[in-house]
C-alpha cells in the first residue's frame, strides 16, 4: 500500500475493542484489510495485515475468517525512537516460518517520509489458544534515515536462497526496492553486508533526497517456482477511489539476487515489469500482494478497492496459474468471484 496515502484509507478502517467496523451495513461483512500476508499451521490459515498492533485473522478454508485480535497490545517499545510521530498503525507485515519458529516482520514509519524501520517479533506458534503462544519482539532489523538513505525501510518480505540463507526484500518509492542478506538468526543484517537493487523507477536528479518523489513502486515479494525466482511488485497509486492506479507487475531471474527481467527482457531495475493484474471500473486499484504454495496449489493474496463500497479495501485470494512459458497468470473470473466472509466472534 502506498504509505503516502495511508490516512486516506484509515477513515474507512477501524479496529476498536477487537471488532472490525464497516460503514456499509447493507453489504456482506468481508475482511477489509491492506497488505495481506499469510501462513498455515495445523490446518489453519493465519492472515496478517496493516493496522493498529497488526490485526490477524484465522480460517480453515481461506474464505471464512475470524478476527483473532492483534499481535501488539500497544506498540513496539522502540517505535517512537525511530518515528516520533508514530500513531500506532504498524504497516506491511510479513510472516515467515523458519526452523520451528514464526518470524513476523513489520514496518514503523513516519507518514510520507523514509523515517522508517523494519522490526521483527518471534513466536513458536500462531495459535493464540496454545499455552506456548507469545510474541517476543527482537527490535530493529533495518532502519532508514532521511538524507542518509535513498530508500525506505518498509514492506519487508523474506525468502531463503538455494543455500538456505535468508534474504529480505523491501522498499517503497525513493530510489526503489532493495534486497539484503540477513544473519543466521534472521533478526539482523548479515555481516559483511550484501545489498542488491531489485527494481526502480525514474527519479528526478535534483529532487530532495528526503522526498519520496514520483517513483511509484513498492511491496516487493519474491517467490521461487521451478527454476526461477519471481519478483512481484506493486506499481502506481493506491487508496484514491476511482483514481487508483495500483497494479501488480512481475519479472523473473534464475538468481535470487537478480537481475529480474520482464517478458520483453527489460530489467525491473531499469523500469521494467510485465503486468500481472490491473483493476477495472469496479475494482480500480489492487496490489501489495504475497504468494504461497499450499497443498500443491499456488495462491495470489492481495487487497483491492471496491467502487460499490466507496473504495473500501477488500481481501482477495485467487489461484495463481502458470503459462507454457512459465509466467504467472490470473483468471479474472476467479479473483472477481472471491468474497471473504468475516465471522462473528
Amino acid at each position: 500500500m502506498s504509505k503516502l496515502n495511508f490516512r486516506a484509507v484509515a477513515l474507512r478502517l477501524a479496529l476498536f475493542s477487537g471488532t472490525m467496523l464497516l460503514t456499509n451495513p447493507l453489504q456482506a461483512e468481508q475482511v477489509s484489510i491492506h497488505d495481506p500476508v499469510m501462513a498455515k499451521e495445523k490446518g489453519q490459515y493465519f492472515l496478517y495485515s496493516t493496522g493498529p498492533g497488526i490485526a490477524f485473522y484465522q480460517s480453515s478454508d481461506l474464505k471464512n475468517w475470524r478476527l483473532g485480535g492483534r499481535v501488539f497490545a500497544t506498540e513496539p517499545d522502540w517505535a517512537k525512537s525511530v518515528s516520533p510521530s508514530f500513531d500506532g498503525h504498524i504497516w506491511a507485515p510479513d510472516i515467515f516460518q523458519y526452523q520451528g519458529k514464526f518470524y513476523l516482520y513489520y514496518s514503523i514509519s513516519a507518514f510520507g517520509k523514509n523515517t522508517s524501520a523494519i522490526g521483527v517479533t518471534v513466536n513458536t506458534t500462531l495459535d493464540p489458544q496454545d499455552p506456548k503462544y507469545q510474541w517476543v519482539d527482537q527490535g530493529i532489523v533495518l532502519q532508514s534515515v532521511p538524507q542518509r538513505d535513498l530508500w525506505n525501510a518498509i514492506d519487508p518480505a523474506i525468502i531463503l536462497d538455494e543455500q538456505g540463507e535468508a534474504w529480505m526484500s523491501f522498499g517503497s518509492f525513493w530510489g526503489g526496492l532493495k534486497l539484503v542478506k540477513l544473519d543466521q538468526n534472521l533478526t539482523r543484517i548479515a555481516q559483511p553486508e550484501q545489498w542488491h537493487t531489485l527494481a526502480k523507477a525514474e527519479r528526478p536528479a535534483l529532487l530532495d533526497d528526503a522526498e519520496p518523489g514520483p517513483a511509484e513502486l513498492e511491496a516487493p515479494f519474491i517467490y521461487k517456482k521451478d527454476q526461477f525466482y519471481y519478483l512481484f511488485v506493486s506499481y502506481g497509486k493506491c487508496c484514491r477511489g476511482k483514481d487508483s492506479t495500483y497494479h501488480m507487475v512481475v519479472g523473473r531471474s534464475k538468481s535470487l539476487t537478480g537481475p529480474y527481467l520482464d517478458k520483453e527482457g527489460k530489467d525491473l531495475a531499469a523500469g521494467g515489469g510485465s503486468v500481472l493484474l490491473k483493476g477495472n471500473s469496479d475494482w480500480p486499484g489492487l496490489g501489495h500482494n504475497s504468494v504461497y504454495g499450499f497443498d500443491g496449489k499456488d495462491y495470489l493474496v492481495f487487497h483491492a478497492y471496491e467502487m460499490a463500497d466507496n473504495g473500501l479495501q477488500k481481501l482477495k485470494i485467487t489461484a495463481l496459474n502458470w503459462d507454457e512459458n512459465g509466467w504467472p497468470q490470473v483468471d479474472d473470473k476467479d479473483w472477481l468471484s472471491y468474497q471473504s466472509q468475516l465471522l462473528k466472534n
